[in-house]
């Protein structure tokens, strides 16, 4: 009997099966791998007929968890031969909360009844206090509460006093209903909406996108299909690009369906995972909203999948098994017969030409919700006004900035990019601070008095003199980050109430909803923030909106960073103005005829991404084009080198076949280990996992290095 188990093996092991047991596929079993039990899958591969059925070691037991459905097991070997990665890393995704023995039971305490007649203590009395207030209890909980101790709570149970009992796993969550009074949707939105629900209530796979300006209540809209889904007596997953957009998100579950959803990130408490797996498992977790990682959540009745601004780049998986969970939610979607919606109000040219191919259908809202209007965008040039010296704003912003709090309303600042300043030199000798482990610069961070890595976290405290030189107090920081706004900003605007808003000081969904809470009661002026701000957020007195400097994204010459910066700077102008104040959005920029300042400041995306198409269709571009990069990476540049050098002498030739390199990459140094880049590029119509199959069989990678491969690539770092 094939079993699939979660390490990079190429394939599943065989096990004999013992006298009366009947294990399925799909089925999650305890084997023996090695001196060790292993927790694996019963797969759905032949067995093999190598090794003699005696000779096999046998299957200890079938563990009493949901089995793994076939959608998903499907799912998993089109991942691994997609991206060319072992099924069983795949697999270990969709396993990682069994552990041991599979789920361990939730186990909660009560008092027994009647109670015995015993001495009780005080820690004893306090204990049985809580249970009197609330029964049954989390013995975390009720320790906590009572302050005692677990020796206390053993005691109690071995004296007749405590009751332990496995928590019923009937409604870890509460069913939303599909029918309760939601916000009152417009003409428009109640057209798109019966176009999602068809789709759904076809109970096939199909792809949908879902298009929208900014403020047009595409959440609102596609909570319908939700609804939809819930009326079939199906399950739903949302997924959203940072799980910190989760609590406006749930609060606007919460006032459609009356209960919050289940939620699914890599920051659940270890209990919290487990009963969330078993509910979805069991079917008992209706709907899911969670990050990349939710695609691999064992659901048994898929009826919608839909990706919350798909163009995002944060939904490409970059270690271990490298995925895009965009993609993969519509594979995942097609292998459930389920429809797929992809949302966005800046839709990626990949789902923009698939629409066009008539690959995906098409639904748009064209109209901000409630009467707001769109925001007058307009551009600083900063050749014409620059900042004062040593000064990041601009006089025009910093005077609309002035003008709009002095009506009472709130204002943006953004810069996408975090910390104090990029870069930090001497004034003596020009020394660069530079990580040792990686080609990147130390980032100086001054509310922590350190400088650090953003790629290997490495950090040093900000040194007194120049390493270099010696040189005392020369150390300066070279250009801003959001940090260096702040402080400006605290001088420039004194009696503004200021908020930041970046991953730095944003840890987490509960930390989102706290920041989200102040600035909808307005206890917030000023906002200044990164990325995060630009994602989906709905700040109804938020009217302006500052970018201090709308050139970064287009620098390094990258395939897509004209598209990735059009995205960006939209969706951050899009939070301005959404209720009935008009809002004004102000780009800092020194290249003002770039056609993607041009594009916002004219209004007309579409025309942008027609003139971005045709540049890469000339050139065989994805999506006109298929791409996959091959990685070295090594302990020291030597082997790096000798490595890509044998690659790129067994590299693949042919009609419609191309390879770039090898060439050292951007980041030559990562984390300690020297990188060299290839990429293969071949016609839309060449089938390119054949090709790198053939051309890593072909080279044997010394001990010390190392080949991954990233299909599809998005960053070419």
């Amino acid at each position: 009997m094939p079993v699939l188990l979660p390490y990079p093996f190429a394939g599943p092991f065989d096990y004999r099966v013992p006298p009366g047991m009947q294990p399925k596929p799909g089925d999650v079993v305890l084997v023996p791998l090695n001196n060790r039990e292993e927790v694996g899958v019963v797969w759905d591969a032949p067995a093999g007929a190598a090794v003699p059925s005696h000779k096999l070691k046998a299957v200890i037991g079938i563990l009493d968890t949901p089995p793994m459905g076939e959608s998903l097991r499907r799912f998993i070997d089109w991942i691994a031969a997609y991206t060319l990665s072992p099924p069983g890393e795949v697999m270990q995704m969709a396993l990682r909360v069994i552990s041991g023995g599979g789920m361990r039971p939730v186990v909660q305490y009560r008092r027994a009844d009647p109670l015995p007649v015993v001495r009780l203590t005080p820690p004893r009395q306090r204990v049985l206090d809580v249970l009197a207030r609330q029964e049954p209890r989390l013995a975390a909980d009720l320790l906590r509460e009572s302050d005692a101790s677990s020796a206390v709570l053993r005691g109690m149970i071995e004296a007749g006093l405590v009751v332990a009992e496995t928590a019923a796993a009937g409604a870890p969550f509460q069913w939303p209903d599909p029918d309760h009074p939601g916000p009152g949707l417009s003409g428009q939105q109640l057209e798109v909406a019966a176009g999602l629900r068809k789709v759904v209530a076809d109970r096939a796979f199909s792809v949908t996108l879902l298009d929208g300006v900014t403020g047009s209540g595409k959440t609102e809209v596609y909570l319908e299909a939700v609804a939809a889904c819930l009326r079939e007596g199906r399950q739903a997953l949302v997924m959203l690009p940072e799980i910190a957009l989760s609590s406006q998100w749930i609060e606007r579950f919460q006032r459609r369906f009356g209960v919050a959803p289940a939620v699914w990130h890599s920051d659940l408490a270890s209990r919290l995972r487990k009963i969330t797996w078993q509910a979805v498992a069991e079917g008992k977790a209706p709907v899911v909203v969670g990050a990349r990682s939710a695609l691999f959540l064992p659901f048994p009745d898929l009826g919608l999948v839909i990706v919350d601004e798909e163009h995002e780049s944060a939904f490409k998986q970059q270690d271990g098994v490298v995925y895009n969970a965009r993609d993969m939610a519509v594979v995942r979607a097609r292998f459930a017969g389920a429809p797929a919606v992809l949302v966005s109000a800046t839709p990626s040219l990949e789902t923009v030409v698939n629409v066009e191919a008539g690959r995906y259908q098409h639904l748009r809202l064209a109209r901000r919700h409630g009467g707001a209007s769109m925001p007058r965008i307009d551009l600083i040039d900063l050749r014409e006004n620059p900042p004062d010296r040593g000064r990041f704003l601009a006089p025009p912003l910093i005077q609309a900035v002035r003008e709009t709090l002095a009506r009472g309303e709130q204002a943006m600042l953004f810069l996408n990019r975090r910390g104090y300043a990029p870069l930090t030199l001497c004034r003596s000798c020009g020394h660069r601070m530079q990580c040792p482990h990686c080609t990147a610069w130390l980032v100086e961070h001054r509310t922590r008095s350190q400088l650090l890595c953003h790629h290997c976290g490495h950090t040093v405290p900000i040194p007194p003199e120049c390493p270099q030189c010696k040189a005392a107090d020369s150390l300066t920081p070279v250009g801003p980050g959001i940090e260096r706004i702040t402080e400006e900003a605290a001088l420039v605007f004194p009696d503004a109430r200021r908020l930041i808003m970046a991953s730095d000081t944003i840890a987490g969904p509960h930390a989102a909803a706290a920041a989200a809470h102040a600035i909808e009661e307005r206890s917030v002026d000023l906002i200044i923030g990164t990325q995060l701000v630009a994602k989906g957020w709905h700040f109804p007195h938020l009217t302006f909106v500052g970018v201090v400097d709308a050139d970064l994204g287009l620098a390094g010459g990258e395939l897509r960073a004209s598209e990735r910066t059009v995205q960006l700077l939209h969706q951050v102008a899009g939070r301005a103005g959404r209720a009935e104040a008009a809002g004004r959005v102000m780009l800092q920029t020194f290249i003002p005829d770039h056609p993607v300042m041009q594009a916002l400041l004219q209004g007309d995306l579409d025309a942008f991404m027609e003139s971005e198409a045709d540049s890469r269709r000339d050139g065989e571009w994805p999506p006109f084009g298929r791409l996959a990069a091959l990685i070295v990476s090594a302990d020291t540049a030597i082997l790096a080198d000798t490595v890509a050098r044998d690659l790129g002498w067994a590299a693949p030739h042919g009609d419609g076949v191309v390879v770039l390199g090898p060439a050292p990459a951007p980041m030559a140094l990562l984390r300690g280990r020297h990188r060299r880049r290839l990429l293969l590029k071949v016609r839309r119509d060449v089938a390119i996992q054949p090709i790198l199959r053939s051309w890593l069989a072909a080279v044997k990678v010394p001990r010390g290095g190392r080949v991954d491969v990233d299909v599809d690539p998005i960053s070419f770092l």
